[in-house]
């Protein structure tokens, strides 16, 4: 093998050894869950292992993805709860950006535009769309099924009983105290015997559910227009 030829491949394993260090480093240094790191780390040879990762994660380099993920993921979290306004629906909107980022990075060019602030361009855009979903059931269209509104009509009514069913017990129980009874979090926490972050993870479980159950009944055809 010529030197030529050489040089890059030595450069190649080099980087990747470099890359392994430094993901070895972030993972031992970190705290175990998400944290709102704002300030975006920089330098030259910082810039350069991320636009290695980059190829690699293209490629399906597993290190490299890992390597992106630890680097980035708290910046994203920060960035994302900041519009969220909730840290266990910015939690799954993290996850649910670096899961799809292997099919994002096929549309990113790295001379547009730095990693960096392409991919908090990305949590923008996840962020927003978490909230407009959010929206499509607001707290107080979460009321009693068997109170009906008087601006909501007998369908609407119908099914949201029927989405409010389908929810475990547990996650219905959270529900109906924190939207219904207007119980706090901490009292919830109390009445259950859970912890407060577990009544939150109950609480944004069934909404999830809720909306995703609404959304469906909303969308099949009705019996009369069958």
């Amino acid at each position: 093998m010529s030197a030529a030829l050489a040089a890059p491949s030595a450069r190649s394993a080099a980087m990747r050894a470099a890359m392994r260090t430094e993901c070895d480093r972030l993972a031992a240094t970190g705290r175990g869950e998400h944290f709102r790191r704002r300030r975006l780390e920089s330098g030259r040879d910082g810039e350069e292992m991320v636009l290695a990762a980059v190829h690699g994660a293209k490629a399906g380099d597993q290190e490299a993805i890992r390597y992106l993920y630890l680097r980035y993921a708290d910046n994203v979290y920060g960035y994302v709860c900041s519009i969220v306004r909730d840290e266990h629906e910015a939690e799954d909107v993290t996850q649910q950006i670096f899961a799809k980022l292997l099919t994002a990075l096929a549309r990113y060019e790295p001379r547009s535009v730095p990693f960096s602030a392409w991919i908090l361009r990305i949590a923008h855009n996840a962020s927003i769309d978490h909230v407009r979903a959010r929206r499509a059931v607001p707290c107080e269209e979460v009321r009693s099924p068997d109170l009906e509104d008087g601006d909501m009509s007998r369908e609407r009514a119908r099914d949201l009983r029927a989405a409010m069913e389908s929810l475990p017990a547990e996650q219905k129980d959270v529900i109906v105290m924190r939207f219904i009874m207007g119980l706090s979090p901490r009292e919830i926490a109390d009445r259950i015997g859970r912890s407060e972050d577990a009544v939150h993870g109950l609480q944004h479980r069934g909404r999830t559910t809720l909306r995703r159950e609404l959304t469906r009944l909303q969308s099949a055809p009705s019996v009369a227009a069958a």
